[in-house]
């Protein structure tokens, strides 16, 4: 079952059971899908799933920036409805990777690119990438790669 299909049934599922936060957050990840198809220039054609993963992760950025901004303001209970909704879209993608098994990866990717400095950071991120394939974020992986070549 593609994740467009899980959406579709997990959203008929939270109307059946007034799941508001899922609700809307199914509904607007579903617009956000919609819109990028417009994008690429058919508004009939489904993305497959890595694009849809990757839409995903947009969209879970965007409200960890939200829960910090309105973190920032004194506003907990709109920060905990971002929170709420992360959880929801969490569900979409892969299991994330541990620490360890990041750690793992980078090691092999900096032996297979023969990257010794910062200055290869860029070859070692774009292998790494491909290879996590939306089970670690960004971030996490520039740390790492970071803290290996130092």
């Amino acid at each position: 079952m593609s994740i467009n299909d899980t959406l579709t049934a997990d959203m008929k599922d939270a109307m059946k059971s007034k799941d508001k936060v899922a609700l809307t957050t199914i509904r607007a990840l579903k617009t956000a899908i919609k819109n990028a198809a417009i994008q690429e220039g058919n508004a009939d054609a489904q993305l497959d799933d890595a694009a849809i993963m990757g839409i995903i992760r947009k969209q879970i950025k965007q409200r960890q920036d939200s829960v910090e901004q309105f973190n920032k303001a004194g506003r907990p209970e709109l920060a905990e409805n971002e929170l709420g909704e992360i959880t929801v879209l969490e569900k979409y993608l892969p299991a994330a990777m541990t620490a360890d098994e990041i750690a793992t990866i980078v090691q092999q990717v900096i032996t297979e690119t023969g990257a010794s400095s910062r200055a290869d950071m860029g070859k070692v991120m774009g292998l790494l990438q491909k290879k996590t394939e939306g089970r670690a974020d960004g971030k996490t992986l520039s740390q790492a790669v970071m803290q290996a070549l130092s």
